[in-house]
């Protein structure tokens, strides 16, 4: 029945209207270099409408606005059009509203977050229902890595791994519990960085010693989320394979995280590729938030910080008419 619903609203196009949120979210979380992604009570907003014909139309407030495509350019209508073809459905015409709260180049997913609210979207209005996991895959795919997307389509903390096999790619995922009582005190700075030139920055190869350091220190953070020990994030947020090699784009990463420490947080990294620092909290969240700014301003680095945090949900459909 839901599959004919689906789509007697697809074919009578002028009639459907729906509305999607897509959360921002935070990857590698330090140690975790891409395997690691937590979703972020920071939401974008899409309103879609399905046309009788014409070209694509994709308007953007917010984030992002008069930067992002506004066609069949646009990251949204892309993860859509992805799902269509696998479905072996014509794309219908659509109009795309966005109203955009994640900052963009800042490694706070928003990426992911078009690509999961875009997949959300295609699904309620193609004729087959994709499950979660089966957007999950979709969603890697398009993005080439599954960290953040997991954590996009799914909601809340995930361990992802992409196994490479014979017969193609595999996704491993585990839902990781998050303490109830643990904020995120973020700080994005004005400035940018691409996931190409963080990407670019990083060795093709690491010593033993950091791939041991590293490989440890997932463990403990996973540990520490799943039994409830936030006490242990100080030394299991801690990186040696990603961040250092990325302090030369961003300077100010190094006294923004010691800042956040001395202050209170429990743990504190680079949030995905950056530039965005995020501490993670257990009160004394107004003081971090306070004295990560004035770290940031002593280095001559103009940003914004804000308290949020962690969500369970996914991108997930609020509304249709």
């Amino acid at each position: 029945m839901a599959t004919d619903h689906k789509s007697y609203l697809a074919r009578n196009t002028g009639m459907t209207l729906i509305r999607v949120k897509a959360p921002a979210t935070t990857a590698n979380m330090g140690p975790g270099y891409d395997c690691l992604g937590l979703a972020l009570d920071v939401w974008n907003t899409l309103e879609i409408e399905v046309l009788k014909g014409g070209e694509p139309v994709v308007k953007v407030t917010g984030e992002g606005a008069d930067e992002l495509g506004t066609g069949r350019d646009n990251l949204i209508y892309r993860a859509m059009e992805f799902l269509f073809q696998d479905v072996g459905e014509d794309m219908p015409a659509v109009r795309i509203n966005c109203d955009n709260a994640i900052p963009i180049s800042r490694g706070m997913g928003s990426s992911a977050a078009a690509i999961a609210g875009g997949l959300v979207a295609a699904n309620y209005l193609c004729s087959q229902e994709y499950t979660a996991n089966d957007l999950l895959e979709m969603a890697a795919t398009i993005e080439g890595h599954p960290d953040n997307v997991a954590a996009a389509v799914l909601g809340g903390m995930q361990l992802v791994i992409m196994d490479q096999t014979d017969e193609g790619n595999r996704l491993y995922t585990v839902p990781l519990n998050v303490p109830p009582e643990l904020h995120a005190v973020v700080f994005v700075p004005q400035v940018r960085i691409s996931t190409k030139d963080a990407r670019a920055v990083l060795p093709e190869k690491v010593s033993m010693a950091d791939a041991v350091h590293n490989m440890g220190r997932v463990g403990l953070l996973v540990a520490a989320m799943a039994t409830n020990h936030p006490e242990y994030l100080t030394v299991a947020t801690q990186d040696r394979i990603h961040q250092p090699y990325r302090q030369p784009l961003f300077p100010a990463m190094k006294v923004i995280f010691q800042a956040a420490l001395d202050a209170g947080a429990m743990g504190v990294f680079l949030s995905g590729s950056g530039s965005t620092v995020l501490a993670l909290t257990k009160g004394r969240e107004m003081t971090v938030a306070y004295e990560m700014a004035e770290a940031a301003r002593q280095a001559s680095v103009e940003g914004n910080v804000s308290v949020t945090q962690p969500t369970v949900r996914g991108a997930h459909l609020i509304e249709q008419e």
